[in-house]
């Protein structure tokens, strides 16, 4: 039959857009009742349609300033994890030293280890040492656990990097800074922005590490999970819609450019 031939065809593309789909419906939902104007403090059941949420977005006490907060311990998280991550990716590939195989077997450890443990360890530490719970307690915690998605992201790219490259560059008389900055880092930058989106995404979301790390600071994440208990708000709908859109915005103008320069490379 006709259609059995195409749907043999194409069934690839037809299960990854069915898993596509199944990827996005939550982030669909999470859009369709931001314009929701629930009878009740629970924003679970559709009402009618309302831009109230969207007009104020910060019309909940404390949501926006918890909202900052996440923001700026993901900023700064991104820029320790991507700095660190990625010069240990080239001291791994590029150096031989000893226990080199043992740091890159550890290096996989807090992405294989469940979140709680390490949570549970770092709060250890950080009792044992006096330190006082709270914003640097929890930067210190999301630049240890983002820094291993960094390396595996940015060792990857190093790895297929072409060395002839940079014996060009030398043999052309640039110097050691020179080959750096025009030759190797702009081959290396697709990986240090993969590692450094993944290492944003990581810490603005996380919960777990953050809740046993955090004392009475309290983040985006942990403010969804308290309001849960009370209520859901309708902003924070919006603010997860939003994020999505920025988020969704910042890949296809990646994509754009990525495309452009091929075009223009030809």
């Amino acid at each position: 039959m006709p259609a059995l031939r195409w749907i043999r065809r194409n069934l690839i593309v037809i299960a990854g857009l069915l898993t596509l789909a199944y990827m996005i419906l939550p982030n669909i939902v999470v859009m369709v009742f931001s314009f929701n104007k629930p009878n009740g403090r629970f924003n679970y059941s559709w009402q009618r349609f309302s831009l109230d949420a969207w007009k104020d977005p910060c019309g909940v006490a404390d949501m926006c300033g918890s909202l900052s907060l996440s923001l700026q311990i993901a900023v700064w998280a991104t820029v320790g994890a991507t700095v660190l991550g990625t010069m240990i990716s080239f001291a791994l590939v590029r150096y031989r030293f000893r226990a080199r195989g043992a740091i890159n077997s550890l290096i996989f450890l807090p992405m294989a280890m469940p979140e709680v443990v390490m949570a549970a360890s770092l709060l250890t530490i950080f009792l044992n040492m006096g330190a006082q719970l709270g914003f640097w307690t929890i930067l210190i915690a999301h630049i240890m656990f983002c820094l291993s998605f960094v390396v595996t992201a940015v060792k990857a790219r190093v790895m297929s990097m072409d060395p002839r490259l940079e014996e060009a560059a030398r043999d052309l008389y640039a110097g050691p800074v020179q080959t750096f900055l025009r030759v190797t880092l702009p081959i290396a930058a697709p990986g240090i922005a993969a590692g450094a989106l993944l290492a944003f995404a990581l810490s603005f979301d996380d919960f777990i590490i953050t809740n046993f790390n955090a004392g009475s600071t309290v983040t985006f994440p942990m403010f969804v999970w308290g309001s849960a208990q009370r209520g859901t708000p309708v902003q924070i709908n919006v603010i997860g819609t939003a994020m999505f859109i920025i988020a969704v915005m910042v890949v296809v103008v990646g994509q754009l450019i990525a495309n452009r320069r091929k075009n223009s490379a030809r």
